[in-house]
Order: C-alpha cells, then sequence, then structure tokens
C-alpha cells in the first residue's frame, strides 16, 4: 500500500517536473541566452588566436595545459545572472499572470509539489546547459591549447558555476513570488546585480569595509592572491567566484588571499587591510551561498502557499 502511494506521488510529482522542463526549454529567451553563451565561449576560444595573425605574430599559440580547468563554463557573473533570468523569471509569477495556475491547482498536486518541482526542473535545465558548454569549452581548448591538465576536477567546477547560478535564482523567484509579476522579477534582480557590482568596487578598494562584501550576493570583495609573499593576481571572493576557488583550493591548498586598500597619499599607495586562507574564502561564500538559497527559497514558497488565487 505504501509502495502504491509512493509510486503515486512520484508519478504526479515528475508531471510537473516534465511541464516546467518543457516550458524552459521552449522559452526563447532561454534559447537566446544559451545561443549568446555558445558564441561568447566560442569568441573566448578563438580570439587569442585572431588577434596573434591581426598583429603579425609567426609563432604558434603557446599550449595552455591549465586553460580549461581556469576558464571552467566559461561564464562570468553577467553570463549566471542571466541563465538565472531566463529560468526563473517567470517560473512562478508567470503561472499568475498567464492565469495557468488555475488549471494547475485543479490537479492532484499539492502547491509544495509544483514549487519543488520548479526548482528541480531549474537544476535540471541549468545542468544539462552548463554540461554543455563546459564539453565545448573543453574539446575546444583541448583542439587550441593542446592536452589538458586536471579535467577530473571539471565536475567540481560544474557544480560551483551551478551554486552560484542558484543564488541568483533564488533571488529571481522570491521577487517574483512575492509580486506576482515577471517584469517586476528580472528588473528587480537586475537592479541587484548593478547596484552590488558596482558599489562592490569602490568599497573594495576605497574603503576599510571590504569583509561587508563576503557576506551578500555577487563578485564579494576583490581579493589578491599572495605566492612567497609576491601579489601574483586578483581574485573575486563572493559567491560568483565558487566555481574558480574550489578549483584553485584543491590546486593550491595553502594560498592566502590578501585585502588591499587604494589610497592616493604620496608613497605606497596599496595598504594591505588583512589576509585569510584561501580555503576560508571558499567555506565562507558557499555558507552565504547556502544562506540566501535556502532563506529566499523558504519564504517564496510560504508565499506561493498562502497567495491568493484570482480569476
Amino acid at each position: 500500500m505504501k509502495a502504491k502511494t509512493w509510486s503515486g506521488w512520484a508519478s504526479r510529482f515528475w508531471a510537473v517536473v516534465k511541464y516546467e522542463l518543457l516550458w524552459n526549454i521552449r522559452k526563447k529567451k532561454f534559447i537566446g541566452v544559451m545561443v549568446l553563451a555558445l558564441a561568447l565561449a566560442t569568441l573566448n576560444l578563438v580570439l587569442p588566436v585572431i588577434l596573434r595573425n591581426i598583429a603579425g605574430v609567426s609563432e604558434y599559440l603557446p599550449k595552455n595545459p591549465d586553460y580549461v580547468i581556469s576558464t571552467g563554463v566559461g561564464l562570468g557573473g553577467m553570463g549566471m545572472f542571466l541563465f538565472a533570468v531566463a529560468i526563473a523569471m517567470n517560473s512562478i509569477s508567470g503561472e499568475f499572470e498567464s492565469g495557468s495556475i488555475v488549471p494547475l491547482l485543479t490537479k492532484p498536486v499539492s502547491r509544495t509539489m509544483i514549487f519543488i518541482g520548479k526548482l528541480l526542473a531549474a537544476f535540471i535545465t541549468l545542468f544539462a546547459a552548463y554540461a554543455s558548454l563546459l564539453v565545448y569549452m573543453a574539446v575546444g581548448g583541448w583542439i587550441i591549447y593542446g592536452p589538458q591538465n586536471n579535467l577530473h576536477l571539471l565536475p567540481l567546477s560544474l557544480l560551483g558555476t551551478i551554486i552560484s547560478t542558484f543564488v541568483w535564482i533564488a533571488i529571481v523567484i522570491f521577487i517574483g513570488t512575492l509580486s506576482k509579476n515577471s517584469l517586476l522579477a528580472a528588473l528587480g534582480t537586475f537592479g541587484i546585480y548593478m547596484a552590488l557590482n558596482i558599489s562592490s568596487g569602490i568599497i573594495s578598494v576605497f574603503t576599510d569595509q571590504a569583509w561587508i562584501l563576503n557576506y551578500l550576493p555577487g563578485s564579494g570583495a576583490a581579493g589578491f592572491i599572495r605566492d612567497n609573499g609576491t601579489i601574483t593576481r586578483s581574485i573575486s571572493t563572493g559567491t560568483d567566484n565558487i566555481a574558480a576557488n574550489i578549483i584553485n583550493c584543491l590546486l593550491y591548498p595553502s594560498t592566502e588571499v590578501a585585502y588591499l586598500k587604494f589610497s592616493l597619499t604620496p608613497g605606497n599607495p596599496f595598504t594591505e587591510l588583512f589576509r585569510e586562507p584561501l580555503w576560508f574564502v571558499l567555506f565562507r561564500s558557499l555558507i552565504v551561498a547556502f544562506a540566501y538559497i535556502i532563506g529566499l527559497f523558504a519564504i517564496a514558497w510560504y508565499s506561493f502557499k498562502r497567495a491568493q488565487v484570482l480569476e
């Protein structure tokens, strides 16, 4: 009897997931974002070759065995934001706007089942899109830059990128569920994304308060990798950079991140504010990401359960 009940629940739940998956892959904006991501990935791969030919450099492009593992799916914060909006902007709010919520709720499915089904469909859609991009970048990187190292770590890169994107999906669904308006969900999330990106650069470089950015969604504070006392490169320490920080932590476990403040006063323009291990940066960004994902989804789920349906 229990097996029959579970089988019935699983069938209804999978029907909700399939309904949402079909809706996702038919969205023109999702197809547009996927085409744009493939175009950007292609540009990322071939642009160095084109520039060397334009510059008249006769030597072949140097081999780079770390190209694929350092590039991942080839998306920055903007790419992840666009995927989140394309997949989730009308996931809940679109049901109310189109009136399709009425026939949907007449089916033998609970609102909780609908909500969780939509989240699982978003995960499957994102997983398929990012896995395709990752394979494309791996094959292209191998062809252009030669044999690649550490390809076994690519699944972790994929997982980190999905977690980063789900922070933005949680924000989109949170705004969309509370407002029941898809346009407001997209514009509200875009406003948050732009505000955080513009302010993070200023706060990171010109104030002592860079640590605050590590508890907000997005790129976080600008940190600098130290190697034997010398700054080698900058990294982002926020939720958007989880994939790259996972890979760097595994490959260079003793790496430290320094936070610098810029000053226009004569002398040394940069002052080190504080320093912390890269593993701690990664651990904190994961905790912050899951806190936003769980917290915003919980509020959105509660709001969806109590939302009135007006015909």
